[in-house]
């Protein structure tokens, strides 16, 4: 009898134990603290071989919710990213850039109420290498001060192909202060590179401050190019200048505020190469420069230095000076210059900036100008403008 109590209570002790155990293990209805159901936390792109470039970082709890997620790549930099209303789910604002590194850090309690056990994860994985990484320049150059005819424009390093410009073109944002209705329209540069410009509806104010942000890193540009970084510069438009060229009384006035500040006499194109009409921006401008006939297609004509060369178009339609021009201010007889006396070009240059307007009124000229051809976007109204977005 001894023995067989002993038993019975061996036995005993031991459903109990397991009866714990068990109840330890169950976790009860999934919404309790710690002993709650656990979430399982997925990466994407996941580690192993080389990872796909094109797109955003996402992170998933599934049977719970997420508490916490920070993304950094191999420059320490961090990744943005919004967590889904429910927590189930984080998406990076951008997508993963070319042969980049990145580290995943997350934790999520489980449960449906987020309630449950706390679990974490720690997730690496590298991109693929672009076969072209596309790179960008941007006019104005960061904190330039510009005239109020000033686009932002983007010069690309290759070209880009028609369809992916729409999701180029909605990485791309202008804001301002004061607020400027503006619109980008795809252009084809001088140079025959591809370019994308923004242009306000009407001209900037005086003051305004202006910030750019290029979100491009890890974005498709087609041809096998990719971005690898995205991009941000701001400028300032300065002082409203403006100038009229009225090509038959051969003189260009200055206007500050809209008001008329100055005039000078010079000599536009002749009847064979008439001054291009239409508005202006001053692209560049350079102090001295040798005016090369071959650049502008009259073979080694004339060789001629001058000074204070303010540059429209990038075909050559320049204001500048012209010592060598005995009847400046009398006769319309350049190749589509504006030449001045050297101390009237110093005045004109010094008073236009970067980014100001010069209008051409009254010329012979009916070439239309691109817009590629220089800072043209005035040539353009504001509804052919518009027509130049690749978002339909």
């Amino acid at each position: 009898m001894y023995v067989g109590s002993g038993r019975r209570s061996v036995l005993l002790a031991s459903a109990l134990l397991g009866s714990l155990a068990l109840s330890a293990c169950s976790g009860g209805s999934g919404d309790g603290g710690d002993a709650g159901p656990e979430a399982k936390i997925s990466v994407t792109p996941a580690g192993g071989q080389e990872a796909a470039l094109g797109s955003p970082i996402t992170v998933k709890a599934d049977g719970g919710r997420l508490t916490g997620v920070e993304a950094k790549d191999d420059k320490g930099n961090k990744v943005s990213g919004r967590l889904a209303d429910d927590g189930s789910s984080w998406t990076s604002d951008g997508k993963v850039g070319p042969k980049t590194t990145y580290t995943v850090r997350s934790t999520a309690k489980g449960g449906k109420n987020g309630k449950g056990k706390e679990s974490s994860s720690t997730a690496t994985f590298t991109t693929r290498q672009a076969p072209k990484v596309n790179k960008l320049t941007n006019t104005p150059a960061k904190g330039q001060t510009v005239g109020t005819g000033m686009p932002v424009s983007i010069l690309f390093d290759h070209p880009v192909d028609t369809g992916k410009r729409a999701e180029i073109e909605k990485s791309l944002k202008v804001t301002s202060e004061p607020k400027v209705e503006g619109a980008w329209g795809w252009v084809k540069d001088w140079s025959g590179q591809d370019r994308i410009d923004w242009r306000p509806k009407t001209y900037w104010p005086a003051g305004t401050k202006v910030s750019v942000q290029g979100n491009l890193n890890g974005v498709d540009s087609g041809e096998g190019g990719w971005f690898a970084k995205d991009y941000a510069f701001g400028f300032s438009v300065g002082a409203d200048h403006k100038a009229v060229i009225d090509v038959p009384s051969h003189t260009l006035t200055m206007y500050e505020n809209g008001k008329a500040v100055g005039e000078v006499k010079g000599s536009a194109g002749s009847p064979v190469d008439p001054t291009r009409g239409g508005i202006h921006t001053v692209r560049s401008k350079n102090p001295d420069e040798v005016m090369d006939s071959s650049t502008i297609g009259h073979g080694n004509e004339w060789m001629l230095d001058s000074k204070w060369v303010t540059h429209l178009t990038a075909s050559g339609t320049f204001l500048h000076s012209a010592p060598w021009n005995g009847s400046v201010g009398v006769v319309n007889n350049s190749h589509g210059c504006f030449g001045m006396t050297t101390s009237d070009a110093k005045k004109v240059y010094d008073f236009l900036p970067v980014g100001s307007t010069v209008e051409v009124k009254n010329t012979t000229s009916t070439k239309k100008t691109d817009v590629g051809n220089g800072l043209e976007v005035w040539q353009e109204t504001w509804e052919q403008w518009q027509k130049r977005t690749a978002l339909k």
